[in-house]
């Protein structure tokens, strides 16, 4: 089935972030399914993943609506999901990355890390939890309602993954050891999550939400004080920036968007 075709504006963009990041990493907390090291964490990854297809649903619905409106044609979420290439999706790079604390391509072998899984899951949630509190205010007032449901998730999912990081990070020497190197693996990806750009530009003037930028400092308070009682340390800067949100994504990214848009895309319009 041939892909659609967008022209979004600003402002769909902004909410597509929003929306990708939490569908691309929801996508990748369901290859746990079967595979995580015990029933109940099995089920927990699960269920953060149904999370967040849920918040991802309501913000591709909302989005599809809002392209319409701007005099585009309307999507609904299963078009938006199903049917983009990828330069079209603006997630931030580090959720397309494996379950892995390796950078390696062999990785796609086995489930993966699950230190890396639940720090990674740590960030995006202390992340999450912020852009929700941010955009309850929104003048969108669809985009506010979304963001008061999701709030109460972003928190849940904060606390069930800091647990697990503080308790590998400060457990034996052999955890403390993958949970080191699990935050020297996604640290440099972590950049891409505050720079502002002419789409958070327009959001702010058209009081849809906050830049990016302005959610570093109290998501910088929340991890500082993660690590510490993990016993880990954030690595120094480094020069290299990511680029997903700007639609410039990892090797990775084709990879997941192939099994994950497969089904539709071999059967066009199938339904259950």
């Amino acid at each position: 089935m041939s892909s659609i075709s967008l022209k979004p504006s600003a402002e769909v963009r902004y909410v597509l972030r929003l929306a990708d990041t939490c569908l691309i990493l929801a996508q990748r907390l369901s290859e746990w399914c079967g595979h995580a090291p015990a029933l109940e964490e099995d089920i927990a990854l699960t269920n953060m993943s149904l999370d967040l297809v849920g918040q991802s649903r309501a913000l591709l619905t909302h989005a599809g609506q809002l392209h319409a409106r701007a005099g585009g044609r309307a999507f609904d979420e299963d078009q938006l999901a199903y049917l983009r290439e990828e330069r079209d999706f603006l997630n931030p790079t580090l959720v397309e990355l494996p379950n892995t604390a390796e950078n390696a391509a062999h990785v796609r072998s086995r489930p993966g890390d699950f230190g890396f899984t639940v720090l990674r899951n740590l960030v995006v949630a202390v992340w999450l939890k912020h852009w929700w509190t941010a955009l309850q205010h929104s003048r969108d007032t669809e985009l506010a309602a979304i963001a008061a449901k999701a709030l109460k998730e972003a928190r849940y999912h904060e606390q069930h993954n800091g647990d697990w990081v503080v308790r590998l990070g400060d457990g034996t020497d052999e955890s403390h050891r993958r949970m080191t190197a699990a935050v020297a693996r996604l640290w440099p990806y972590l950049a891409e999550l505050f720079e502002d750009d002419a789409i958070d530009e327009a959001a702010v003037s058209a009081g849809l939400g906050p830049r990016a930028s302005e959610l570093r400092a109290a998501w910088q308070v929340d991890m500082d004080a993660w690590l510490q009682t993990a016993t880990l340390q954030a690595p120094a800067s480094v020069a290299f920036r990511s680029t997903g949100r700007r639609g410039v994504h990892s090797e990775h990214m084709g990879y997941l968007l192939a099994e994950m848009q497969h089904l539709q895309r071999s059967h066009p319009g199938a339904a259950w």
